[in-house]
């Protein structure tokens, strides 16, 4: 059995994932797998992202992987990244697909007619550093308040239930970044590429225990 399960599914930036846990926790068996049945019994899973939705759901379905992820989901401490925060509900407006279903709620995508206080316009995706104004959470102990952590992403998640909300950041209107809910815990930006602050989450979530 391995510590943590990082998911491969053929997309995302797993590479700089597992550098980022090995640095964190350099005694933990750490597996970048697709294999389904480490995945299923891994004492953690993480589930990054980077690419579209679609093509996420279907190398999920085609790689066998789906029930693997929503046993690991729903029973063990989760840690999603990007699209694997997106993928927790149950649509996508990128190409118009149903996601996990696990979380209530939809994502959707960025206006592409955004401008900032100054008027200037904003591209999406949106790109860059932004402060996370995060709640009260185990893996947010020791991390400062509107700490900066790094984006990329068109789409942005919409949770039904509030309670499910753990940050938000700003572009330029205020939009869900965290969600968490009993085992699960989820992000749209990518603390491996974070330096401090990320590398602390992702510290914390090594050492959680739901």
């Amino acid at each position: 059995m391995v510590d943590v399960a990082v998911v491969d599914y053929g997309m995302g930036n797993l590479r700089s994932v597992e550098q980022a846990l090995r640095k964190v926790a350099s005694a933990a068996k750490i597996a970048v797998t697709d294999d389904a049945d480490v995945i299923a019994n891994a004492k953690r899973v993480v589930f990054p992202g980077q690419g579209a939705m679609p093509d996420c759901m279907r190398e999920l379905d085609a790689r066998g992987l789906r029930d693997a992820v929503l046993l690991a989901a729903r029973s063990r401490p989760f840690l999603g990244i990007c699209i694997g925060l997106q993928m927790l509900f149950e649509h996508s407006a990128e190409g118009d697909v149903a996601g996990l279903g696990i979380l209530h709620g939809g994502v959707v995508r960025f206006p592409s007619n955004m401008h900032d206080a100054q008027g200037n316009k904003l591209k999406v995706p949106h790109m860059g550093w932004n402060q996370v104004h995060h709640g009260q959470h185990p893996l947010w102990d020791g991390i400062e308040q509107d700490a900066r952590f790094y984006f990329v992403h068109s789409y942005y998640v919409q949770p039904q239930d509030a309670a499910l909300v753990q940050a938000t950041s700003q572009y330029p209107q205020s939009f869900v970044c965290a969600v968490a809910k009993a085992n699960l815990f989820a992000v749209q930006f990518h603390p491996e590429k974070c330096s401090t602050a990320g590398l602390k989450l992702l510290l914390k979530f090594m050492q959680w225990i739901p």
